[in-house]
């Protein structure tokens, strides 16, 4: 079979390709990496168009028909043009509005389109065919079905995204992205300009993106939560968040660069998310009717945890241990250890419940995200907390709770190490100190210090420069400590966190950080003393509650 014609915009007239009988297929990019595309474009072109220059050159296809939606679609083409060897590749201009001198201009592109096919394949146009398929693609889409869902809005996400959400909603999610559900009308009669009414129905669709200067807010009726993924440097869909958001319905922001990395913490956003609206609820069968007491392990990037409780949900064990290179030995060591600390047996154990980025890898008779586990930890600890900061080894997280403790709202710092624990582990290694020299230094700074907090690799650099310069240590853990603090307090402005505010995690035991986190919020932060146990506590009141 001949190559088909790739495309990636939904404006695409692919009915039209159908009238030369040629196949067309969606490239729906989700590379590895940007290679190639590093090689060919500029470093600040959106992933999205990376992607598709990726997928391209990397699977060395050859037809390729892209519409100006967007400005990267024609910076790819660019790209595309000059490098050459390309058997087919034309860009269609598309109009922002939807009157007739739009619709005229719309029709001339189809012309230019039908003219370049004709030269591809040495025919002419099968209008009939481009009817049928027409009313074909106007017919599916009267079978979207009714009911609650989840809505997927915002830039292209592609399968990778909607696989995991459809994998992790027990509801049906809706593509409702810029290249996802296509709404194309049907053609009400046969007409002698043709192209023009084609053309009408392209840009007639019920779900225009965000490009079209017509464009209403995006419609998400009847969706019990939205889930909103934008592109780095997409400026058209920060503004479809922003209208989003102010509509206070559920909703989760997810910003990827179109690659599968960082599938992890995707996945741990979109679970908690899900656990949220409460989808992630279940029922667990006890291991025993002997099973006296429940266990939490938290398997974090730093330290494993593991709380063990009794019915009345009093803390009878713990452990915090090193991870160490693998989650699952980890774990099984944690809970070992808190079960000695306990004086138990693991038969004595009624469910076991996990948590943490380790959380799929180890034995539990179910998984829970950190967020909810540190979430009802912390409601455990301090009922009045309303805004929960937990820095972790690899990232930072703000969960804002109701006054029964359900989460309401969070936000993550994941795509970067400055602002975690990690990122305070590294600095104490520059400086040779262990963690606890460095929080007790870090109080009795004598000058205000800035240091980098937008990179773990640039703050390094700014340290040594300090400590070749004979700086104070304890000015310098200082300056390190605000530097964490200003990333934590950002992530809790976007959460809209409120007092009481409650600290959870290793980094909590940092009094430098926490005093300067209260300074940056004007109020106190309280710091319970099971603060690191709280995702395995949290945990391990989940396994209380499903038995």
């Amino acid at each position: 079979m001949d190559e088909p014609i790739y495309y990636v915009c939904k404006y695409t007239p692919i009915e039209l390709l159908s009238g030369f009988g040629l196949r067309a297929e969606r490239l729906d990019p989700a590379p590895v990496s940007f290679e190639c595309a590093d090689g060919c474009a500029h470093p600040n072109l959106c992933g999205y168009g990376k992607a598709i220059l990726e997928e391209t050159l990397g699977r060395g296809i050859r037809r390729l028909l892209l519409v100006d939606c967007c400005d990267v679609c024609r910076r790819v083409y660019d790209v595309l043009l000059a490098r050459g060897g390309m058997d087919f590749l034309l860009l269609l201009s598309l109009p922002h509005q939807n009157g007739p001198a739009e619709r005229a201009l719309l029709a001339g592109e189809l012309r230019r389109l039908q003219a370049a096919l004709e030269r591809l394949t040495g025919d002419n146009v099968d209008r009939q065919e481009v009817s049928r398929a027409w009313r074909k693609a106007a017919k599916a889409q009267e079978q979207v079905e009714g009911g609650p869902y989840i809505a997927l809005t915002g830039a292209h996400g592609g399968a990778l995204l909607l696989c995991l959400l459809c994998q992790r909603a027990a509801l049906p999610v809706r593509d409702l992205t810029c290249t996802g559900i296509r709404t194309l009308p049907g053609p009400e009669e046969e007409t002698a300009d043709f192209l023009t009414a084609y053309a009408a129905a392209l840009l007639g669709q019920e779900r225009p993106c965000m490009r079209m200067q017509f464009r209403p807010p995006t419609e998400t009726a009847g969706a019990v939560g939205v889930v909103c993924h934008t592109v780095k440097f997409c400026d058209y869909y920060g503004f479809e968040y922003r209208a989003l958001k102010a509509r206070k319905e559920p909703l989760l922001k997810i910003e990827t660069d179109c690659t599968p990395q960082s599938g992890g913490q995707l996945r741990t956003r979109i679970e908690a998310f899900m656990e949220m609206l409460g989808e992630g609820e279940r029922k667990m069968d006890p291991k025993s009717d002997r099973g006296q007491y429940v266990a939490g392990v938290d398997s974090g990037s730093s330290s494993t945890d593991a709380v063990i409780l009794n019915r009345r949900g009093e803390i009878v064990g713990s452990a915090i241990l090193p991870t160490g290179a693998g989650a699952a030995a980890g774990a099984e060591k944690a809970l070992e250890a808190a079960l000695r600390n306990a004086g138990l047996t693991a038969d004595q154990l009624g469910a076991v419940v996990t948590t943490g980025y380790g959380r799929e890898a180890i034995g539990g008779q179910r998984s829970v995200t950190e967020i909810t586990c540190h979430a009802k930890g912390a409601h455990h600890l301090a009922p009045e907390a309303r805004t929960v900061i937990d820095i972790g080894g690899q990232d930072s997280k703000v969960i804002r709770l109701d006054e029964n403790g359900q989460v309401i709202n969070f936000v993550m710092n994941d795509k970067c190490a400055a602002g975690t624990g990690r990122f305070l582990e590294m600095m104490a290694r520059t400086m040779e100190l262990s963690l606890d020299e460095m929080s007790e230094l870090g109080l009795r700074w004598q000058r205000d210090m800035q240091i980098s907090s937008m990179c773990t690799v640039f703050a390094e650099s700014e340290v040594v420069s300090l400590i070749a310069a004979n700086t104070a240590s304890s000015d310098i853990v200082h300056g390190l400590n605000e530097s964490v603090a200003a990333k934590t307090v950002s992530l809790v402005r976007r959460a809209g966190g409120e007092p009481a505010y409650v600290m959870t995690g290793g980094v909590a035991r940092n009094r430098g950080v926490v005093q300067a986190i209260e300074k940056k919020l004007s109020a106190a932060v309280r710091v319970p003393e099971e603060a690191q146990l709280c995702g395995a506590l949290g945990a391990a009141l989940i396994a209380l509650e499903g038995i």
